[in-house]
């Protein structure tokens, strides 16, 4: 979040009322969140709709990638040990996550079906047997 914004402007985002320091975010929430995050900036991001979806996922790629360079550079353990790394990164999978929020509210996927198409995956995947499905795969 863009703090200069929340300094010039007379309201308290929604966000900043939620105490995230001790409790977990749900879905709807980080939704709203994210279309808030939107309205603030409407006149110069993409509009709300399924079409501006593709830019969305196209930014979200670009913080996987940021991501991608962090593991790279300093390796795991690094990010694990050095307090300042690891939040730089969790900052960057943060990045990915919103742009993965934006798509969802582009397509209007509210928490619930997302929720439910999370489980009914987790559940056909759970009893998968992913070795015998990819042993194939990749011979000639």
């Amino acid at each position: 979040m863009n703090r200069k914004n929340y300094q010039t402007k007379p309201h308290i985002s929604s966000l900043e009322k939620h105490n995230t320091m001790h409790e977990e975010i749900k879905i709807s929430e980080m939704l709203k969140y994210q279309r808030e995050l939107w309205k603030e900036h409407k006149d110069t991001w993409s509009p709300m709709k399924p079409e501006a979806a593709r830019e969305s996922l196209l930014w979200m790629i670009e913080e996987v990638s940021e991501v991608i360079s962090i593991i790279k550079k300093r390796g795991e353990q690094e990010i694990v040990n050095d307090i300042e790394l690891r939040d730089k990164f969790i900052e960057e999978l943060v990045d990915v996550f919103m742009y993965y929020l934006d798509v969802l509210n582009r397509y209007d996927i509210s928490a619930i079906d997302f929720s439910y198409a999370f489980i009914k995956k987790h559940n056909k995947n759970i009893v998968r047997n992913f070795d015998e499905e990819y042993k194939n795969s990749y011979r000639h």
